[in-house]
């Protein structure tokens, strides 16, 4: 359940909210960042975050950002999945979040939220990976800007912004999202894929216990002079452990799942 009393706060810039951060932390007040908000009430009503404080970053402009220039699209950490849906500068974004859970949840949902979270779903990430996206945190000790596969925030840190190359946004691409039970539901696997300069790029939530794009399973996968079959095999060699183990399904079925999408992306973009 969440606490009786949570102070609220809502700086206007980044250095002000990651001084406010820094400065309630040292109260023990157990901040939090918050955009949406989804995650955070969820994890509350089963009592397991319930922040002492919370710093809306809505109303700080860098998060808020959308932006498509000549060489970069820029989206801000606040920026909810609907809107990215209906602008869809992004087609792989539009279709990997559009079915992050229903549309009255994803008004609320935004792209940082659901690339931060703790639940390890967090499938919004799988085309800024594809894409060799960076992202722009900012902390106590200023601003820097880190490719997306080596985003791991530290305590206090506040992802601003994701930035892809326009490259990236057309290219050939399927994505697929495999549940076990209802439309909506947590996904056993969601699986991103796209074609680019001849070479197939793949990336995948809820086989693992964090979303992961393998170079290595990539490099077995573009061995074109091996049959497809065996490729994939290979492939399966080079998963991360631990996989998932769960009410959804077990790690064999798991693996049976994703050898199913490796065939499908393989047969949908080799060649396109």
């Amino acid at each position: 359940m969440q606490p009786d009393y949570v102070e609220y706060y809502r700086p206007g810039q980044l250095e002000e909210a990651v001084e406010l951060f820094q400065r309630l932390k040292q109260e023990n007040k157990e901040p939090m960042y918050w955009s949406g908000g989804t995650e955070i009430l969820t994890l509350g009503r089963l009592n397991i975050d319930t922040p002492g404080s919370i710093i809306d970053i809505k109303k700080i402009p860098e998060t808020m950002v959308l932006e498509k220039t000549a060489k970069f699209l820029t989206i801000g950490s606040s920026i909810p999945l609907t809107t990215l849906e209906e602008e869809n500068s992004f087609p792989l974004l539009t279709e990997v979040s559009g079915e992050v859970a229903d549309r009255t949840a994803r008004n609320k949902i935004t792209i940082g939220g659901n690339i931060c979270g703790k639940i390890f779903y967090r499938e919004a990430v799988l085309p800024f990976l594809l894409a060799d996206s960076h992202v722009l945190i900012a902390d106590s000790q200023g601003r820097k800007e880190v490719p997306i596969n080596e985003l791991t925030l530290e305590e206090g840190q506040l992802l601003v912004s994701i930035r892809t190359d326009v490259a990236f946004l057309q290219l050939p691409f399927m994505a697929q999202k495999i549940r076990m039970q209802w439309e909506t539901g947590y996904p056993l696997i969601t699986g991103a894929a796209i074609n680019a300069s001849g070479q197939i790029r793949t990336a995948f939530s809820g086989l693992c216990p964090f979303p992961f794009r393998s170079s290595a399973m990539e490099n077995e996968l573009n061995r074109s002079e091996v049959s497809i079959e065996n490729r994939i095999e290979r492939a399966l060699e080079h998963v991360p452990e631990p996989i998932l183990e769960d009410i959804e399904g077990s790690k064999e079925y798991r693996l049976f799942v994703l050898r199913n999408l490796l065939m499908d992306f393989l047969l949908e973009l080799e060649g396109a």
